[in-house]
């Protein structure tokens, strides 16, 4: 872990924003919180590592946290007003974000430095990639939530949501068909199917 700058809880400023999933709040920080690629947490145990997402999990109803860049997204379960969430989440960044590493690695990071070359990836799996990496992520990605691809089989896409896209009514009709069109359309395949897990 590099040294870190120190932090007053004076010079953070947090944008708490609505998100299309009513149970997911995106709140943008003018610092960083992760440098590199994306981390999603679904509880205290995954990031125990990590203070300021761990302090998170104790806020009640908290189901998962998000960070990608300088954007946290939080999913909770309506166990708190959603005004006492954002006060909540709010109080924790100004108190841990001085020790918190956005350098640090998430599990799938981590994971993946220790998969061997992903080149026997097949040609088609390696498309759907790149046009969801064009066409979808950007726009999931602002609203703080993203899609990962988990396999491509006999012309079905099976995709898992993360981050507000995780659980979001959006998602599982929108996005989904919009997903599916554009892989269609691209592909020039239309019995491709997505399917979310």
């Amino acid at each position: 872990m590099k040294a870190q700058i120190p932090i007053s809880a004076d010079d953070i400023m947090i944008r708490a924003q609505d998100t299309p999933n009513p149970n997911a709040i995106k709140f943008i920080i003018n610092f960083s919180l992760k440098n590199t690629g994306n981390a999603t947490f679904t509880s205290k145990k995954q990031c125990e590592s990590l203070p300021l997402a761990a302090t998170l999990f104790d806020i009640p109803g908290v189901e998962q946290i998000y960070f990608f860049q300088n954007t946290l997204t939080l999913t909770h379960a309506e166990e708190l007003p959603t005004e006492m969430v954002k006060e909540n989440v709010r109080a924790v960044i100004k108190a841990r974000l001085s020790i918190h590493d956005p350098d640090f690695e998430s599990l799938e990071q981590i994971a993946q430095k220790e998969k061997p070359d992903r080149s026997h990836m097949s040609l088609e799996r390696i498309e759907i990639e790149d046009i969801l990496d064009r066409t979808i992520r950007p726009g999931l990605q602002s609203d703080g939530g993203d899609v990962e691809v988990i396999d491509f089989e006999n012309n079905v896409v099976k995709i898992i949501y993360q981050g507000a896209c995780g659980g979001c009514p959006s998602a599982m009709m929108g996005t989904l068909d919009a997903i599916q069109s554009i892989l269609r359309s691209e592909m020039k395949n239309d019995q491709i199917i997505v399917v979310p897990l």
